[in-house]
């Protein structure tokens, strides 16, 4: 009887094994599955990508060359109509002479015919009539210069009109048109990476044909659900931050390029497909001493002085670590040692400048502040085309402490580093606690100086 349940218990060990195995299998297979429809969504994508690219390709040959014949067809006709009015004219000018002479020349023979009756009449009438008939006749003929006779051009001196067609038209446009337009296979230029930004999206992009050499490159964007595509950037750059997109809507992006020496633009790239879940990086409305733009990423120092404070700070903070933050200074003013543009905790008001703790900044001197004390390092004056990065990474997750108590000189460390000009500094920024996001701000005493945030 032991034996029989020792033996039950081996079955039910192995049943229980095979029915796991089974699991698996078929866990295994639904995943093999899964993937084999993937690949044959991406089979079909890359058939649609091929044939609908191809119809395309076809109906651009179609519709161009049809254009192209209609035009060498309107200017071979204007051109005919043009030599043959020459035709005309020189005919005209030609016969209108010779019509002259003919018309005298046959005013010449009726005279002279009139003359020739009226002294063969002469010769006939009687005698005493004859010599009153013959003095009239030769006082006549006198009168008409019978040796006088009109000159009538030698043919050599005549227009002789011919057409010179040369036949090198036709060789040079056959030779022209056996060259014009090309189908390629891939375009020279792809995108590369789509990056989200604060209401933005960086598209970089590169050259995959190895042939190919760039002069300037065009990069184009459109809305998904647009059917026009509109400019953003063109240039010798291989990245562009396209800005003012609306955040969680889909964009797609196109990129082509104009090879070197040629004025026409090479195929677009694959459209890609980006977005933006960040909200745009925006200047806090309301503030005294201050214009902004209408979408609020451009402020203005004006002439009002600001009763309490002079630090102009973001809407929210919406900056965040591993991203690049840059102000653009686009009008520069009076220099203060109190003007600065940086990254601060928190957007107390009260301060006359960002050069405080909590924050830090790069003064429009160049002198580096953080936590309100200055580095000995400094960047570049600020004049009007700089741009001011800031990035910022997490050094450590967790609140440092020398005896594990959060209230004991707790510190939370960021790597930083603020670039201006062609030099950067790179610096550990201590806060007294972990912070998610951060505001941005910017503190000016005197009116002129205008700033994009991005």
């Amino acid at each position: 009887m032991s034996c029989f349940k020792s033996g039950g218990r081996r079955m039910s060990i192995e049943a229980e094994a095979l029915l796991q195995e089974a699991k698996e299998s078929i866990e295994a297979a639904q995943n093999y599955k899964s993937e084999l429809q993937q690949r044959l969504y991406g089979l079909s994508q890359a058939r649609k990508q091929v044939r609908g690219s191809a119809s395309q390709t076809r109906d651009a040959l179609q519709r161009h060359f049809q254009e192209l014949q209609a035009a060498v067809g309107h200017l071979l006709a204007e051109r005919l109509s043009v030599l043959l009015q020459e035709v005309d004219a020189i005919e005209q000018e030609s016969v209108s002479p010779l019509d002259d002479c003919q018309k005298l020349i046959e005013h010449g023979v009726s005279t002279a015919d009139e003359l020739l009756r009226e002294g063969e009449a002469a010769l006939r009438c009687g005698i005493n009539e004859k010599e009153d008939k013959l003095g009239s006749f030769t006082k006549k003929a006198l009168q008409i210069q019978l040796d006088s006779l009109p000159e009538v051009p030698a043919l050599v001196d005549v227009p002789c009109l011919s057409a010179q067609l040369d036949d090198s038209l036709l060789h040079a446009m056959r030779e022209r048109v056996g060259r014009h337009g090309s189908v390629a296979s891939h375009p020279p230029v792809q995108i590369e990476e789509l990056v989200e930004r604060p209401g933005s999206v960086l598209v970089r992009w590169c050259k995959v044909d190895d042939d190919f050499s760039p002069q300037d490159y065009r990069l184009q964007y459109r809305r998904s659900n647009s059917t026009q595509y509109e400019d953003a950037y063109i240039g010798k750059e291989s990245e562009f931050l396209v800005m003012h997109l609306d955040p969680h809507a889909d964009h797609q992006f196109r990129v082509c390029a104009r090879g070197e020496g040629r004025t026409e633009w090479s195929p677009w790239s694959v459209p890609q497909t980006g977005y933006t879940t960040l909200a745009p990086h925006e200047w806090c409305p309301g503030t005294e001493g201050y214009i902004l733009s209408s979408r609020r990423n451009i402020a203005m120092r004006s002439e009002t002085m600001a009763s309490q404070g002079r630090v102009l700070y973001s809407n929210a903070p919406t900056y965040f670590c591993g991203q690049t933050l840059t102000f653009k200074f686009s009008a520069a003013g009076q220099l203060n040692k109190q003007d600065s543009v940086g990254v601060c905790a928190d957007n107390r008001s009260g301060d006359a400048s960002l050069q405080r703790d909590k924050a830090v900044c790069i003064s429009t001197n160049g002198a580096v502040f953080v936590n309100g004390k200055e580095m000995t390092n400094q960047l570049p004056a600020i004049t009007v085309g700089s741009a001011v990065t800031f990035d910022m990474e997490v050094v450590n997750l967790f609140p440092i402490s020398t005896n594990n108590n959060p209230n004991d000189g707790a510190s939370f460390k960021l790597r930083v580093t603020i670039g201006s000009g062609n030099r950067e500094v790179v610096f550990d920024w201590l806060l007294d606690q972990a912070v998610d996001c951060l505001y941005f701000g910017c503190s000016f005493a005197h009116p002129g100086w205008k700033v994009l945030v991005f």
